[in-house]
């Protein structure tokens, strides 16, 4: 496992926490079950899915784990979005996930065109 690599997972690890304590606060102060338990599904996800990519059988088998990955990510990211926009978010709260989210997201291309460009 690389330094990306590994970078990768501990900050798919920290999002994840990150997740799980926005679901229990939106649960706690809205008592927002529904939309939440979506956010905590894909969330914790990602995370999941890139440790299970650093386990991968071959690299078609890493980059498929990887491209799931990225659409848990993206899906987080939708859900996010709604929470802010029905006021559940602030703007600041919202800006700050998000970012995390992105830059997941950014971090997982890029190892996907690297292990494909090495193919």
């Amino acid at each position: 496992m690389n330094a990306k690599e590994n970078l990768l997972k501990e900050k798919s690890f920290q999002f994840a926490i990150r997740i799980v304590k926005l679901y229990q606060h939106l649960n706690t102060s809205f008592h927002e079950f529904i939309l939440s338990k979506q956010l905590l599904r894909s969330g914790t996800a990602v995370g999941a899915l890139i440790r299970e990519a650093q386990n991968a059988e071959s690299k078609a088998d890493f980059i498929h784990k990887l491209g799931i990955a990225q659409k848990e990510c993206d899906e987080t990211l939708y859900w996010l979005e709604l929470l802010k926009e029905i006021a559940f978010l602030t703007e600041k709260e919202f800006e700050s996930i998000a970012i995390n989210a992105t830059e997941l997201l950014k971090m997982s291309r890029s190892a996907i065109i690297t292990t494909k460009n090495n193919s």
